[in-house]
């Protein structure tokens, strides 16, 4: 069976993105945007809310860049993506389906049956994915900045048992924390 992950790169107070819905803070250096891409490079299928899918949907015809971006972008679009909005009628990206909400049942047995792992991007999508006990591992790389205010990491109302298994500093002052979710299983 594969895992359920969700990787987010957060403010120091926890935000994804500050009052103003900015993440320009966010991006990566180099040394950060190699790691995130071995982070993601097991990942089969990637699943999206709309809006973290209108924010990812522009690695699909990203222009050529530094080669760690180029392999982010190959990355992406080698990835199933599976969208769930209500409100949004088309994909513009290869590879993507769109569902019109978040069905637990759907997504465990799209766990069962696939041989990569998926993961969940967005914090209110994870939000519903930690709740039904999906999520198996949570990557966060905390960027050393304070935002104040905005969209958090994990939205309000979501709990769950962590085990730190690892753990990674950067030299811009970035640090990766890899946590094990504890989902009631009986191998945990």
């Amino acid at each position: 069976m594969s895992r359920l992950v969700y990787s987010v790169i957060a403010s120091l107070d926890g935000y994804v993105s500050d009052a103003a819905g900015n993440f320009d803070w966010a991006a990566p250096d180099p040394e950060v945007h190699a790691f995130v891409n071995e982070l993601e490079r097991p990942i089969g299928t990637y699943l999206y809310g709309r809006r973290m899918y209108e924010t990812m949907k522009a690695w699909e015809t990203m222009p050529g860049g530094p080669p760690v971006v180029e392999d982010y972008a190959a990355i992406w679009r080698g990835a199933d993506k599976v969208v769930y909005s209500r409100t949004l009628k088309t994909v513009s990206s290869a590879r993507t389906r769109l569902e019109p909400e978040f069905d637990a049942a759907a997504v465990r047995e799209l766990k069962q049956g696939s041989e990569r792992d998926l993961s969940v991007g967005g914090p209110e999508l994870a939000g519903h994915a930690l709740r039904a006990g999906l999520v198996d591992d949570c990557h966060l790389l905390v960027v050393p900045v304070l935002v104040g205010s905005g969209s958090r990491a994990f939205s309000d109302g979501t709990s769950a048992a962590l085990e730190l298994v690892d753990e990674r500093r950067f030299g811009n002052g970035t640090l990766h924390l890899h946590y094990r979710v504890d989902t009631g299983a009986p191998d945990r």
